[in-house]
């Protein structure tokens, strides 16, 4: 073996190895949730800690689905989350539409707006659209929740969508003018069936976002019945007492869905951010 070769191999190795403590410190989190929700009690808190579980504890996982309507929380959940994914991908499409193919003044000046949106910390606006949705009612309602996005869609889920439509090419669109397609048919018919990685990429962000929001709901939602699964969730983090044991089981169960859907879709999701190429 040549010294140019040894070289590559010791700088292969070293790559990997730290690639391998980069992923472990990634998934370590994970494993030790996974760990404390079969745990008991005791040796949750044990000094030093204990990696393995001392038993298997199933009692955990029975508290987090009895000592809170696990159910009623996952569907308060699932319905926030589907019509917030609605909005967040077909308005945020059709918006997206609008600024990579309508030539119309300011268009420019217009997509620059909404993307200055992005670095407008959201807890400047929170107080003023509290009192906004206040004044007409919605409080304790899932409707500033899911409302919002049908009027604009995600500034984020705009600029990538808008990406991947300016890479479609123009004579697909010209050519359906020739059949007497309009901008809607064409938009429907050409523009999203194209666009399924990128539409996927966008739906399992947004996806992950809404499940996982704890704010939202923790601000506008103040009947229990109505709660979402994080908000359900900290009812297991009382004054004096955390139980660590079935919150961590609560998560766990919580997280499934997430994972599922981004196994099943990993493949549009990576896609999509590949065709999703910056362009002018």
């Amino acid at each position: 073996m040549t010294g140019r070769k040894r070289q590559k191999l010791r700088r292969d190795v070293l790559l990997y190895v730290l690639l391998a403590i980069g992923s472990l410190s990634t998934v370590f989190p994970l494993l030790w949730m996974v760990s404390t929700s079969f745990k008991s009690g005791d040796v949750i808190f044990e000094i030093p800690p204990r990696l393995l579980p001392d038993g298997l504890h199933w009692e955990n996982y029975r508290k987090a689905l009895t000592e809170i309507d696990f159910l009623t929380l996952f569907r308060n959940s699932l319905v926030i989350t589907v019509l917030q994914l609605m909005s967040n991908v077909f308005v945020s499409a059709f918006v997206a539409f609008g600024f990579a193919r309508f030539h119309f003044p300011g268009r420019n000046v217009w997509f620059l707006l909404v993307l200055s949106t992005i670095m407008l910390p959201g807890e400047v606006t929170m107080i003023p659209v509290f009192i906004g949705f206040s004044e007409i009612g919605w409080i304790n309602s899932i409707k500033p929740l899911v409302i919002p996005g049908f009027f604009g869609g995600s500034p984020v889920f705009i600029f990538l969508l808008r990406q991947f439509f300016l890479s479609i090419p123009r004579e697909l669109e010209e050519s359906a003018i020739i059949d007497g397609a309009g901008s809607f048919r064409i938009f429907c018919r050409i523009c999203l069936p194209l666009s399924v990685p990128a539409l996927m990429t966008i739906g399992i962000l947004s996806f992950q976002g809404s499940w996982n929001d704890l704010l939202g709901p923790l601000i506008y939602l103040n009947d229990a019945d109505k709660f979402t699964l994080p908000l359900g969730l900290s009812m297991f983090k009382g004054v004096m007492k955390v139980e660590w044991g079935p919150l961590m089981a609560g998560s766990i169960l919580a997280l499934v869905p997430v994972l599922a859907v981004f196994a099943l879709a990993q493949k549009h999701f990576v896609d999509g951010f590949k065709l999703s190429g910056i362009k002018g």
